[in-house]
């Protein structure tokens, strides 16, 4: 269904699983991470904050994701500590961030007292403070940031806090991938691109700010013509705090890997166009045009060129509006429309006649 289009991949992270999602689907996959998940480069801090929560559980527990939680048992495990660590969370009151650690905290037989409906962190810790009393102590999962500004909001409470650090993220060891995926999302041979953390975001920006490209770069995001896919409200916080706009945002309601595939697919399958010409029924996928079911294979110019014909046939338009609308962004002039309607008309083969020159006015498809 979307042989034709093109989807950049910025996660490190079961990236193969999501690419697996939209290559059923017919799509091309680019794999450009801007982030690399990995343990603490040393398990003390853990170790300390475990063997603390340990000898003394706290009032309340945030488990702020899957991964963290999964991993903070993992460790305990390997240091002997897991039976005391699950003994001393028995007794303290666990708030979720989202369903991902809720999930996380269920598989280990522990309870959940309540969960945050955005999955955002500060609404966690506005469940805790409704629950807890000055003096009392939060141990919070933190995720690979390693920071939460929202904990001042416990220390002005009069609340005790412990993190808990678990991962980290970084940057890529190898940008390349990430800045050829760059290049194409700029180049617009991308219709769609996913970000599952705000990290991998803002990460994404400073790798092509590192080539003088973030500028570009954001522009093109910001482009309506381009898919921006977000898991979910935090990392679509972040994409808007860079200048995207908020509405152009793809954020499923269930802020999960499956559903956002799912969110950008229907994005996708809504800029499918489909009109007769000459009598036969021809489909435009991305950069791939099925004419009377013959698959065309085209350029990113051809494909983009057609695409705005195809967007309102019978229209007469202009070379300039032609280079306005294809060509949006670069440097061209209006003969480079000229020899792109002739390149199409021949890809198109019996079919091109129906790309029609009016004198002196442009060009129109006729349906």
């Amino acid at each position: 269904m979307f042989s034709g289009f093109t989807v950049g991949i910025t996660a490190d992270r079961r990236w193969d699983e999501q690419a697996a999602l939209f290559e059923r689907r017919g799509a091309t996959v680019m794999h450009g991470p801007s982030i690399r998940t990995l343990p603490l480069r040393s398990d003390q801090p853990l170790l300390d904050a475990t063997t603390r929560i340990i000898e003394c559980p706290p009032n309340m527990v945030i488990a702020n994701t899957g991964l963290g939680v999964r991993s903070w048992f993992g460790a305990a495990d390997s240091w002997g500590l897991g039976t005391q660590l699950h003994q001393a969370l028995t007794a303290s009151r666990i708030i979720a961030r989202g369903p991902k650690a809720s999930g996380a905290v269920h598989s280990l037989g522990l309870e959940v007292e309540a969960r945050a409906d955005t999955e955002r962190l500060s609404e966690a810790i506005d469940l805790v403070l409704a629950r807890i009393t000055p003096g009392g102590t939060v141990a919070v999962q933190l995720d690979g940031s390693g920071t939460a500004p929202d904990i001042a909001r416990l220390d002005a409470a009069g609340v005790t806090v412990i993190p808990v650090p678990v991962y980290e993220w970084t940057m890529p060891d190898d940008d390349r991938p990430a800045l050829k995926l760059i290049r194409a999302i700029i180049a617009r041979r991308v219709h769609a691109v996913t970000f599952t953390t705000g990290p991998s975001v803002q990460n994404f920006v400073d790798i092509a700010a590192e080539h003088d490209l973030d500028q570009a770069l954001t522009d093109t995001l910001r482009d309506p013509r381009l898919i921006v896919g977000c898991v979910g409200p935090v990392c679509a916080d972040k994409a808007a705090a860079l200048g995207l706009p908020r509405e152009q945002l793809v954020v499923p309601t269930a802020y999960r890997l499956g559903p956002m595939v799912r969110a950008v697919a229907d994005e996708l399958a809504r800029r499918l166009v489909s009109i007769d010409i000459g009598g036969v029924r021809m489909v435009l996928a991305g950069s791939t045009a099925v004419v009377d079911d013959v698959r065309i294979d085209l350029s990113d110019a051809e494909a983009r060129l057609l695409g705005v014909l195809a967007s309102h046939p019978n229209s007469v338009f202009t070379k300039a509006e032609l280079l306005a609308e294809a060509w949006a962004g670069t440097a061209a002039d209006e003969h480079v429309v000229e020899v792109t309607v002739a390149r199409l008309r021949r890809r198109l083969g019996a079919h091109g006649t129906a790309i029609t020159s009016i004198h002196r006015r442009g060009y129109m498809l006729r349906s």
